[in-house]
């Protein structure tokens, strides 16, 4: 064999072994489990040790949402439905899925049946409305806000979601009056405060006035303490 001859099949030698050696580096990455693909399998594990687990086929169903598996998803928030029927984060999960494959008709009557059912209740229309900003459904949101302040429009918790849902499309005029108005129902309010503040509204403690919003201001609490950090 020639030099020439040698260096050229060293060289070819030396250029399948790279691939051979990239092809085994991707195959190997493709095989790689993913954080998602862990825990959808312990999630899968705890259904089968008990199927009638909501929490279970919730959180299963937010991996497939983001892996945008949108028919996995639905179904596991139906399910997740199925063993509690008032699951609202399973209820906004439902739409926001329902959006984002492209079925907005079948999203906007969803939105509507779920909200009419919980009209007759501050407590639940702020629940659901929560769940709908955790989604990103703002319009969503706020109609369950606004819903809920009809039926208890002392509630301090209420008038500061809407009020930091205009402030944050930059409504200030409007994001003023409601957090005021907060301001004006419950004093103790640090971030409200800030806000008016920054708002240009000069602040003063005001006359206390007598609610009965405990309980709704313990839901916004709770959803608060809930969020990821």
């Amino acid at each position: 064999m020639t030099g020439k001859r040698f260096v050229s099949l060293a060289f070819l030698i030396c250029i399948l072994v790279i691939l051979n050696g990239c092809n085994s580096s991707k195959q190997s990455k493709e095989i790689k489990p993913t954080a998602n693909d862990k825990r959808k399998a312990e999630l899968l594990k705890e259904i089968d040790r008990r199927f009638e687990n909501p929490r279970a086929h919730f959180e299963l169903g937010q991996l497939y949402q983001a892996d945008g598996m949108w028919s996995q998803a639905e179904y596991c928030y139906n399910t997740a439905l199925t063993f509690d029927p008032i699951y609202r984060d399973a209820q906004a999960g439902i739409v926001k899925v329902l959006i984002s494959s492209g079925d907005t008709t079948k999203a906007k009557l969803t939105a509507e049946i779920y909200m009419n059912q919980v009209a007759a209740s501050a407590e639940e229309s702020l629940r659901l409305g929560l769940a709908f900003q955790k989604q990103g459904l703002d319009d969503y949101a706020l109609s369950c806000y606004q819903q809920a302040l009809n039926l208890a429009p002392d509630s301090a918790k209420i008038n500061r979601q809407i009020g930091y849902y205009y402030l944050s499309k930059n409504d200030k005029a409007r994001a003023k009056d409601y957090l005021t108005r907060s301001f004006q129902l419950n004093a103790n309010q640090p971030d409200v405060a800030g806000e008016l503040g920054r708002l240009g509204v000069a602040v003063k403690i005001p006359r206390k006035v007598k609610t009965n919003t405990a309980k709704i201001d313990k839901i916004v609490e709770q959803s608060e303490k809930s969020k990821p950090k």
